[in-house]
């Protein structure tokens, strides 16, 4: 048998054989992800490092430094535009990443989060809660009224049946569940299935807008019924797109996936690869809490590059940077690393509590694309 200290040798061994076998990317995130706090029971046992964030790229104080003359760090240089009227900074080794610090106005961020939780998640577009419930009608407003989500009272016996029964696409578009504001307990209630609102928002990770995506054949479906666009977001897309496009080319938005994060949440590292031209960006606009952000390489093999994103930052990824790594290993909710104070503010009236008491806790991650 071990003693204690061959035991924690043993340990640190394995733990550093482990380490080895991850990609670089894959350490990375490891690195930068929320340390969670174990129960008070088990806390004598935890071991605390101090965080060191000091090597991730700060945009702002990037920003900021190249307004006031000082220099920059080495590997960044400011983008020219013409015809663009806001800093575009760039990393050397990872050409066709683009950064707009700063990009969206409060107000502007303001309405994005809203049009987020109220009318990006509403049918026709799909949610990861269509699946399991069909299609779910004024989420926000249920939870704004305290409703609870019911799975309706038919069976197969009393539905006629409808064009393509039994297919996935027509029971997707079928509604099995609805909002009310009491649920009924009868003698027949194991069959009555229940959750409350805000559990459905809390636990909404993602909304498709225009084509619709496919997740489980990781293709855009064009037989899946849609809406476009809202015109206001192409329009933001279309401009925040140009440092990014081919000269005297304008970006097309066609799809948008909408992420949601919660506390403890993050996206691993992976290429968004089904779009068709790869020359033209992605536009990914950042909303509510502080994120850190990973672009490797091409290969997982290659050492990411950490940076904040902030609410209202604008990313743009296209060229080589479509066949780079990337991902977000972490947002920022405890009071020490929160920076949206003003946003916060932003939802002050009363009939706001709903949406200040989302944003404090979490993030909102709109990237608009051009599909073909």
């Amino acid at each position: 048998m071990y003693g204690s200290s061959e035991t924690s040798a043993a340990t640190s061994a394995a733990a550093a054989s482990a380490d080895a076998e991850r990609t670089a990317f894959r350490r990375a995130e490891k690195r930068y992800k929320l340390n969670r706090t174990l129960p008070h029971k088990f806390r004598k046992k935890q071991t605390h490092r101090n965080e060191d964030l000091s090597d991730v790229i700060d945009f702002h104080s990037v920003l900021e430094s190249f307004e006031h003359g000082s220099a920059i760090p080495p590997g960044i240089f400011k983008h020219e535009c013409r015809g663009f009227n806001r800093p575009v900074f760039c990393f050397e080794e990872r050409p066709g990443f683009y950064f707009i610090p700063g990009a969206l106005t409060d107000e502007q961020q303001g309405h994005w989060i809203r049009e987020s939780l109220v009318s990006f998640p509403q049918p026709p577009n799909r949610t990861n809660h269509t699946t399991t419930y069909g299609p779910i009608f004024d989420l926000f407003d249920a939870v704004q009224n305290n409703k609870v989500l019911i799975e309706l009272g038919m069976t197969s016996s009393n539905v006629e049946p409808t064009p393509g029964e039994g297919d996935d696409k027509s029971d997707l578009n079928s509604q099995r569940y609805s909002f009310s504001q009491y649920v009924m307990i009868t003698n027949n209630d194991d069959s009555c299935k229940s959750v409350g609102a805000s559990v459905i928002l809390r636990k909404l990770r993602w909304s498709t807008l225009g084509l619709q995506f496919d997740w489980s054949k990781r293709n855009y479906d064009v037989s899946l019924p849609h809406k476009k666009i809202p015109d206001a977001l192409c329009l933001v897309a279309k401009k925040m797109a140009v440092p990014a496009m081919p000269n005297g080319e304008e970006f097309r938005p066609e799809a948008a996936i909408v992420n949601y994060f919660g506390p403890g949440d993050m996206l691993g590292g992976h290429l968004d690869d089904m779009e068709k031209d790869w020359s033209k960006p992605i536009v990914s606009i950042s909303l509510g809490c502080k994120a850190i952000f990973l672009l490797g390489g091409k290969s997982r093999e290659d050492m990411p590059i950490a940076m904040f994103l902030r609410s209202g930052d604008i990313v743009l990824m296209a060229g080589e940077a479509r066949e780079c790594f990337h991902g977000v290993p972490r947002i920022f909710t405890d009071s020490e690393h929160i920076d949206n104070q003003a946003l916060i503010s932003y939802f002050s009236n009363e009939s706001d509590l709903c949406f200040r008491d989302y944003i404090k806790t979490s993030r909102i991650n709109i990237n608009i694309r051009q599909v073909n």
